[in-house]
């Protein structure tokens, strides 16, 4: 593999099924919970939200494969299989020992790897005769993936873009609107959520739970409208691994396997996309001993910080209540440039896998992610997503160790987007603007406090 820099799967290797770990996990997560009742949830209890197969996929834990419909496989094909990627230019510049690969999600039409869930649920809107339907976006990558799919498959889509981030990266907005899709910034006067936070906070920049709970909101005042999600949910993160079960024959082409599997960390999709397919391999063989490293922003701590507890998945309280690591869902991050981490929870599997200790989580200074950003567009050519940038500088963190005793590991990151439409983020950091936010223990015990002691 000496000579090779990239691996490049023809797409007759795309994956005909996607990888349910829920099936295999030997420790299930807790059950989600009827806020009204406090007992478990039914797929039913989904159906007023969400698309009947997509309220199905979230709670099935006996399927350990579920098929890819063709119609999503024959979409897939315009970008997948995406690049795997030997680092060679920054293992040289970091004078390591490890072997540092990428998985290039960043080569999706829309830039990023939210299109593989994207385009499924849009898919199963459709199949079941749905015509309209709404999410949030934090930084925009998953507004842009949803917007192209709502335009493939002819949905008409309202996004709630969080209002810093709809200030702060006007391009994307730009993008959901040449497919289409009409967006708005968040918090709103549209819906009653909204409304009230305005009321309350009148100069609130929004969050990804505020922006949740908008476009809820409207998908159940609206008829014949769904809800979508672009991570957190476990449907959403069961489509995104196709990536690691393509990373897994790259792999097995470069003749390595990974020591080390890292991804950065909003909700959970890309990290979990990536780690589960291999993680299976940990569940069943006690030899595999690959360690899954979530890199998180400092400034929105949970799984390094927060509280184990069930919590709302927004900030009214319209979702179920979800078992996961939590800043509380009242939680108001700081408006750093990585947008798409910038939410209070995880999702329940990786919350499950934290506290069986199959999942390590590490958190990354705002200034210490843009540094590994710059060094890896430096030496790669790629400039990565703010977001992205935190798996690099875990990446980084690791192969700096190996260089200190001696390891020769293998090390696998993603690389969940690019970062062309961040470009004023990187202005900020250059000119010196930037700065790391602090977030003392006494703020995150005063905010977890105020959740309703279920477990």
């Amino acid at each position: 593999m000496e000579k090779t820099k990239k691996i490049i799967l023809d797409e007759r290797e795309l994956p005909e099924k996607w990888y349910n770990i829920q099936a295999e996990m030997p420790n299930k997560p807790l059950s989600m919970l009827n806020p009204a009742t406090k007992t478990p949830l039914k797929a039913e209890d989904l159906y007023p939200i969400f698309a009947e197969e997509l309220a199905q996929q979230e709670l099935n834990q006996t399927d350990v494969w579920i098929d890819i419909p063709e119609e999503v496989r024959d979409l897939y094909k315009n970008y997948r299989c995406t690049p795997l990627v030997r680092a060679y230019g920054l293992e040289k510049a970091l004078g390591t020992p490890a072997h540092i690969y990428f998985k290039n999600e960043s080569v999706s039409p829309v830039g990023s790897h939210k299109l593989n869930s994207a385009l499924a649920q849009a898919y199963y809107c459709k199949k079941q005769g749905i015509t309209n339907i709404t999410t949030e976006t934090g930084a925009g990558q998953w507004g842009a993936a949803l917007s192209y799919a709502a335009c493939a498959f002819g949905l008409e889509l309202a996004v709630y873009m969080v209002k810093i981030s709809y200030e702060q990266k006007p391009y994307r907005r730009s993008i959901m609107q040449t497919f289409g899709a009409q967006v708005i910034a968040s918090p709103s006067m549209s819906t009653k959520a909204g409304r009230k936070i305005l009321t309350d906070h009148p100069n609130y920049q929004g969050s990804l739970g505020t922006a949740i709970s908008e476009a809820i909101e409207l998908a159940m005042n609206t008829p014949n409208c769904k809800y979508t999600l672009g991570s957190v949910l476990n449907h959403v993160i069961l489509h995104q691994t196709v990536i690691g079960l393509e990373a897994e024959k790259q792999m097995q082409i470069a003749g390595e396997y990974p020591d080390v599997i890292i991804g950065c960390f909003g909700g959970g999709s890309n990290f979990g996309g990536i780690a589960f397919p291999f993680m299976r391999h940990n569940i069943k063989d006690d030899t595999k001993k690959t360690r899954f490293i979530a890199a998180e922003p400092a400034s929105c701590p949970k799984l390094t910080r927060g509280v184990f507890q069930y919590d709302f998945g927004d900030e009214t309280g319209y979702t179920p209540l979800l078992p996961m690591f939590t800043l509380g869902h009242n939680f108001s991050p700081a408006h750093i440039h990585a947008g798409g981490l910038r939410y209070h929870g995880a999702g329940v599997i990786a919350s499950q896998m934290l506290k069986d200790k199959r999942i390590e989580s590490v958190d990354i200074e705002q200034l210490d992610s843009f540094k590994a950003g710059m060094l890896f567009a430096q030496t790669e050519g790629i400039i990565p997503a703010p977001e992205s940038n935190h798996a690099i500088a875990a990446t980084i963190n690791e192969a700096n160790r190996c260089k200190e005793t001696g390891e020769k590991k293998v090390i696998l990151f993603n690389l969940s987007g690019h970062g062309l439409i961040d470009m004023v983020s990187y202005d900020k950091y250059i000119a010196g603007d930037l700065v790391n936010y602090s977030l003392s223990s006494e703020e995150i015990a005063k905010n977890v406090s105020k959740l309703e002691k279920i477990v």
